[in-house]
């Protein structure tokens, strides 16, 4: 009798070792598991923000560029006000000086 109960307490712990193990490799697989799905995910995000850096950039050099040729678009209009008030300065600096000198 104490045989058997010493067998029943030996198949009882080696099935407490066997359903610990197969818990321990079902939590095994599930963090495995957990962990290539974050890193499916990080890599995701990333490709993601990469794509989003890319849009970025592009509308911003669109931005640029507008600005510039409008910058570039004044600048040339300025010019050609400044251009036409030194030329008419220039025309009345001259009818001053001959007009001065001959009178």
């Amino acid at each position: 009798m104490a045989s058997e109960a010493v067998k029943k307490i030996l198949e009882a712990e080696s099935e407490a070792e066997r359903r610990s193990a197969e818990a321990r490799a079902r939590a095994d697989s599930i963090v495995s598991e957990a962990q290539q799905s974050a890193s499916i995910n990080v890599q995701k995000r990333l490709s993601d923000a990469k794509t989003e850096i890319g849009r970025l950039r592009d509308e911003n050099r669109r931005r640029l560029e507008e600005y510039t040729e409008e910058s570039e678009k004044k600048c040339a209009d300025e010019l050609r006000e400044l251009e036409k008030t030194a030329a008419l300065n220039s025309e009345k600096a001259v009818e001053a000086i001959i007009s001065g000198y001959f009178s």
